[in-house]
């Protein structure tokens, strides 16, 4: 990747990271909830849309 700082790409890591986890969790809270799979990939897909991408920018550290 020509242009990308090692500062970028560790800021598209975290951003993948956090996109994972919230996925994971999303999906493991409707299953658990009783959902079916589609419900479940639903709420997987909403918890990722409600990441705060600032938190994760502004803080590195998380």
């Amino acid at each position: 990747m020509s242009g990308t700082s090692d500062r970028e790409l560790e800021l598209a890591e975290r951003v993948r990271a956090a996109c994972i986890e919230a996925a994971v969790a999303g999906y493991r809270d409707a299953a658990i909830r009783g959902l079916c799979g589609e419900g479940a990939l639903e709420a997987a897909i909403s918890a990722i849309r409600g990441l705060e991408l600032a938190r994760l920018v502004d803080d590195p550290a998380d």
